[in-house]
This record gives C-alpha cells, structure tokens and sequence, in this order.
C-alpha cells in the first residue's frame, strides 16, 4: 500500500471527515488528522485519528457491516477510504466524545469536488 498515498510523510490536518454507512447515514469525525510515514521496507503508509461521540458511531455499526470514511483535506484532495479499521474507546454516554483511530484497507479513492458536494448534501447526520 505504498504507491497509492499522494503526501510525503507529515501529519496533516483533515478540514472535514465523516463516517458514512451505505443508506447515506453519517456522524462527524472531529479534530481528525492524518500521518504519512515509511515503515521499516521504506514504503509509505497512513493512519490517523479524530474524536467521534460513540454512541453515534455505535448507532451506524448496529446497522451496517460496513462504513465508509470520508476524508476532505482541502481544495482538491477529498477522499474515500472504503471500510477502514476502526480502532476506538468504549465510551457510550452521548455527550462523550472519544479517539477513534482509523487505517486503510486498502488505497483510498480521490472524490472529485462536485461528486463531494453532492455526497455531502445528500446525508443524514446523526445527532
């Protein structure tokens, strides 16, 4: 999974992120960053994380298999990472917000500015 990360290795700040579920559901990821770096073979990979209230997040796994993240770090480069692995806390009070740490299945797919302005029109925010 190295050829397919457009970023030298940094941190970089995600202007919006979202999760989103297959019947356009979505809960807002806060706060999220990503880093780029190599690992031991030299290839590049990524993580990153955001703050997220579970509960929400809890409420879209009861439905779905699978969720997709939504990552929009400016200008042109928004994109579509297709069920990542979620890592987060166990906490379930609504007003609790927790890290949750995603990381690619596999290489995420460029969403073009007028296909993300669409998307994001049609969801349904849980709050």
């Amino acid at each position: 999974m190295s050829e397919w990360i457009p970023f030298k290795e940094g941190d970089y700040i995600v202007e919006q992120a979202f999760l989103l579920a297959p019947d356009e559901s979505a809960v807002l990821l806060e706060d999220a960053v990503i880093r780029v770096f190599q690992n031991r073979q030299g290839q590049r990979q990524m993580n990153g994380s955001g703050r997220v209230i579970n509960v929400f997040l809890v409420s879209l796994l009861d439905e779905h298999n699978e969720i997709d993240l939504v990552l929009d770090l400016g200008a042109e480069f928004k994109y579509l990472l297709k069920d990542p692995i979620l890592k987060g806390g166990k906490v379930f009070s609504p007003d609790v917000k927790s890290t949750l740490q995603f990381l690619p299945k596999e290489p995420w797919t460029q969403i073009q500015e007028d296909e993300f302005e669409t998307l994001y029109a049609r969801l349904n925010f849980l709050s």
